[in-house]
């Protein structure tokens, strides 16, 4: 994760340079977009998580032993950042758009971390490119199975084809200039909330169900219906 974020921070320094940003400014900002993204992703996780956490308080401040939501970091981290802008007297939609790129970077290379600590595969699988899982790791339900899903690698792979798309789109902006501001955030959400979404179909993690479907997905569901409406009111605006 950390290797990840050092990358992100990387492509976004370059992408800001582009955009003539000054360069202190995205400093200060890392800053705050950690601490936010940290305590938004433990929050997140521990509410996720609530039927573990209300019986063990304690564990609620162990960081180190996981429980960081991407969820989370998108919410806390963009809550952060907004408020860096109002203090700063800067355009939040502009930095959504440079930061979203250095994420998705981030979770192209965060999500290898899963395969180590054997954490989020999915279900058993048959395929060549299936994973061993130790005994230890494996749900119950699933312990005779050997070789599962490597989900957490389909998100990683589905997060290089959006760092890809969303770096032409942010390149596209900067060569033409006619894009508004938050399109290619708002597209960052589009786009990681389908690959999420579809991704829940294989994941057998814990997650809360609500009438049998898996929250990440209603969440996900919630954000595209959201960008949506988003979109058509700053078409409209914009016609207007």
């Amino acid at each position: 994760m950390v290797v990840g974020g050092l990358l992100g921070f990387y492509l976004i320094l370059r992408l800001a340079n582009k955009y003539q940003l000054d360069k202190k400014l995205i400093d200060d900002l890392f800053l705050y977009f950690v601490i936010g993204a940290v305590i938004g992703a433990r929050v997140y996780y521990v509410i996720y998580a609530w039927g573990f956490y209300r019986d063990n308080w304690p564990d609620v401040f162990k960081i180190w032993e996981g429980g960081l939501a991407i969820h989370g970091i998108m919410i806390g981290g963009f809550a952060a950042t907004w408020i860096f802008c109002r203090i700063k007297k800067q355009n939040f939609l502009l930095f959504a758009d440079i930061i979203v790129v250095g994420i998705a970077l981030a979770q192209v290379v965060g999500r290898v971390g899963n395969y180590f600590n054997q954490e989020i595969f999915g279900l058993p699988t048959s395929l060549a490119w299936g994973i061993p899982i130790d005994a230890v790791n494996r749900p119950p339900e699933f312990i005779s199975s050997q070789y599962f899903h490597p989900t957490f690698l389909y998100e990683s792979l589905g997060s290089l084809i959006i760092v890809g798309v969303l770096l032409l789109f942010s390149l596209r902006r900067f060569k033409s200039n006619t894009q508004q501001p938050g399109n290619v955030f708002l597209l960052y959400l589009v786009f990681y909330s389908i690959l999420r979404f579809s991704l829940e179909f294989l994941r057998i993690d814990y997650s809360p169900l609500i009438y049998g479907v898996r929250w990440a997905q209603i969440f996900s569901t919630l954000i595209v219906l959201t960008v949506v409406f988003l979109f058509v009111y700053r078409k409209f605006k914009k016609v207007e």
